[in-house]
């Protein structure tokens, strides 16, 4: 697997083929960055307001994306 830095170097490559599958790689690697943080965020008793505060997004979009369990909602 590519490190962080190896991929971000990538996705401003010359080449489209080889910065748009940089750039597939950079989402997928935010995305389970983001369930992580969610879960910690969670576990350590915030708010979906603080997180989706955090994050820049609604409260109802982070709720809907994150809420897994019945004790999340």
């Amino acid at each position: 697997m590519a490190s962080p830095t190896d991929v971000t170097t990538a996705a401003a490559a010359d080449d489209p083929d080889t910065g748009l599958r940089a750039i597939r790689a950079l989402r997928d690697l935010a995305d389970r960055l983001e369930v992580l943080q969610v879960s910690n965020a969670r576990g350590r008793g915030w708010s979906w307001q603080q997180i989706a505060d955090a994050l820049g997004v609604s409260k109802q979009a982070v709720h809907k994306k994150h809420a897994t369990s019945r004790r999340d909602r």
